[in-house]
């Protein structure tokens, strides 16, 4: 009878690592236990249980062939977790915790796999004779080498490995390369789910001009509905809307600004319009003196649902929806912070926020963030840049489909990032905020002294 593998310590342990690893994907983002057991798994379980499954020898690898054994198990796991990685991301259903899931199943599977062991001599006197003749099982041994003194190259494994990197390589590469020199980039720290499933190439369309319309259906919520309007905002009066709307921000009343940021600018309603079917904020190098005893060189525009003053009530809070607006950002980016985005209103400025689209010094770039906080205190930043595209030549509509197990950010009506760990998705009410900030990170330069920011309508829909 033909034998099959034993079992052995080393043939269960990258199994019982799949399903470890799975388990602590209950634990907090950022917890240090479950990066190690995640990553262990990530760069040894599946290689482990491919290389054990289809080696020739019973025999363990001994000697100098351990660090090659060791690299190949870790190139041949990197190879299957990409792979994965790379299926559910074109599926559209890439996820921390159901990757790990379809690699711990790889990774049983190819443990449980039977696999024939070569048949020893059966013939008693033949083994008897190998017995007593050590000089001959040394020569066969010996055989068994290349001239160099090394083993037989596995070449069936490392066809299989090749063709695993390559695939992977390629894969991602297409990937990469679909963003164009230059182009989108996204990452994320502390997330577990993030992808970006559709980033547009270096050879988008050019943004429509003034006028043009947007493309069809960029002004509805995606088809994940049913949906009902619950907010909606076309600026088609005289003024603005002060029962929608505030001017400021919740820790201020008269004017405002960020002092975390440490920006330039002190927001005042006067730098708020609506006239010709939009809303502008128009920023202007001005010095202005704040209620906070400091000047600011320039003052600007903002508009939120929030509060009037620190005691207030909300005018507008949401808790999931898709929120989406029609956007031309300003042509004198240098020094300029335009955005559009959602604050908690329980805590008046602190974590979560989502940004649905910041243009920090750049009208070529939106940039799309989700920063949240872990149980025990770790920042956790998602972060997805889109572009190149001249967002100051034409609206564009920046939407953002906030549900409790995915935050998908839209642009014109195209999917182009989404965070799936719902650990770190925000569950608390928010406000809708759009401001024209000036100064973070750079001063507008010398020859700056106005610009504005366009909004042609906003809207908020709910499930």
């Amino acid at each position: 009878m033909t034998p099959v593998r034993p079992w052995t310590p080393s043939r269960v342990l990258p199994a019982l690592g799949g399903w470890c690893a799975l388990a602590a994907q209950l634990l907090p983002v950022g917890a240090p236990l479950r990066a190690v057991v995640v990553t262990a798994f990530l760069l040894a379980g599946p290689g482990a249980a491919a290389v054990d499954w289809a080696r020739p020898l019973p025999a363990p690898v001994r000697g100098p062939d351990r660090l090659s054994a060791a690299g190949l198990v870790v190139a041949l796991s990197v190879a299957f977790a990409v792979l994965t990685a790379e299926a559910l991301f074109f599926t559209g259903s890439f996820g921390a915790a159901r990757a790990v899931l379809v690699l711990a199943v790889l990774t049983t599977v190819l443990t449980l796999l039977p696999r024939r062991l070569p048949r020893l001599p059966r013939h008693p006197l033949h083994r008897l004779h190998r017995l007593h003749r050590p000089h001959r099982l040394h020569r066969d041994r010996d055989r068994e080498r290349r001239p160099d003194g090394r083993p037989p190259v596995r070449w069936r494994l490392l066809t299989v490995a090749t063709v695993l990197a390559l695939s992977a390589a390629c894969g991602a590469t297409g990937s990469i390369g679909s963003t164009g020199s230059g182009g989108s980039s996204g990452n994320g720290t502390g997330v577990g789910g993030v992808f970006d499933p559709s980033a547009p190439s270096a050879s988008a369309p050019a943004a429509p001009a003034s006028g043009t319309p947007l493309p069809v259906g960029a002004d509805q919520p995606p088809s994940t509905g049913p949906w009902h309007s619950v907010f909606r905002d076309d600026f088609n009066g005289s003024g603005l809307d002060h029962g929608s709307w505030a001017t400021c921000y919740d820790w201020n009343d008269g004017g405002c600004t960020n002092a975390g940021n440490q920006e330039d600018q002190w927001y005042l309603p006067g730098q708020v319009s609506v006239a010709d079917g939009k809303l502008t904020l128009t920023a202007e190098r001005k010095a202005t003196s704040g209620s906070d005893g400091k000047t600011y060189p320039w003052t600007s525009g903002m508009v939120s649902t929030g509060r009037d003053q620190w005691d207030g009530t909300p005018r507008k809070t949401f808790t999931y929806g898709y929120f989406a607006a029609a956007i031309r950002t300003t042509g004198q980016a240098a020094g300029m912070f335009p955005a559009f985005w959602l604050l908690p209103a329980g805590t008046r400025g602190g974590l979560p926020e989502l940004d649905i689209a910041e243009f920090i010094n750049t009208d070529q770039y939106a940039d799309l963030n989700l920063h949240a906080q872990a149980p025990d205190g770790t920042d956790i930043d998602a972060h997805f840049s889109h572009g190149p595209v001249d967002f100051s030549s034409g609206y564009h509509v920046f939407g953002l489909d906030w549900e409790p197990d995915a935050v998908t950010w839209y642009v014109d009506g195209v999917p182009v990032f989404q965070v799936t760990d719902p650990s770190v998705i925000p569950t608390v009410p928010m406000e809708l905020i759009l401001d024209l900030a000036v100064g973070y990170h750079q001063s507008p330069p010398a020859g700056v002294d106005r610009t504005q920011v366009d909004v042609d309508w906003v809207g908020v829909w709910q499930h």
